[in-house]
């Protein structure tokens, strides 16, 4: 089965595999991006060393598994600064990409330049046809970046259980950008 790259770089952003060995690194940003995160991941509630050990465990699992392909997002000074996905859960033909940034890289592009190398692994993928980018409503920063890349708004669904995370509404806007759209000069 194809894969992607597992060192990426777009822009002013690196991302490179999330590996076993990075248990420390991702608990350490996690830890400094608590307050930022709760808000909207309700995986950030709770969250310990261990959490952090099973994530990079599962990202070892997923990758060779074609499930999910999880990246560190590092500066150019080497600096990791938050995390992003491609991840099989949207049916066939299509990859999901989900993100968090260190609230102090914020609003500097590192989000929308890693998502944008990730737009262009997932099109290189055989049976890719999407790529959507699934947040809540009220979640307009997550939003802004799907709208750079030239993504459509295709849907607004409501989740069958209640908000996870304490600033969700439960509302989620979902964006897709087909291969096509993609290609299009």
């Amino acid at each position: 089965m194809e894969q992607p790259a597992e060192d990426l770089s777009h822009g002013p952003v690196r991302l490179r595999r999330w590996r076993r060995a990075d248990a420390d690194t991702v608990y350490r940003v996690v830890m400094d991006s608590l307050d930022h995160l709760r808000p909207w991941m309700p995986w950030a509630a709770g969250y310990d060393r261990e959490r952090a050990a099973q994530f990079v465990t599962l990202c070892e699992h997923d990758w060779p598994a074609g499930v999910a392909y999880n990246y560190a997002i590092v500066t150019g000074d080497g600096e990791v600064v938050g995390s992003i996905g491609l991840m099989r859960r949207v049916g066939p033909g299509g990859l999901e990409i989900g993100y968090w940034l260190h609230p102090a890289h914020t609003g500097r592009g590192f989000a929308t330049a890693a998502s944008a190398a990730l737009v262009e692994q997932a099109f290189t993928l055989p049976g890719v046809e999407f790529v959507e980018i699934v947040h809540d409503e009220a979640n307009t920063a997550s939003g802004a970046i799907p709208s750079r890349l030239g993504f459509a708004q295709v849907e607004r669904r409501h989740r069958a259980q209640e908000a996870g995370a304490p600033a969700e509404t439960g509302v989620d806007l979902v964006w897709r950008l087909t291969r096509e759209q993609a290609a299009a000069p």
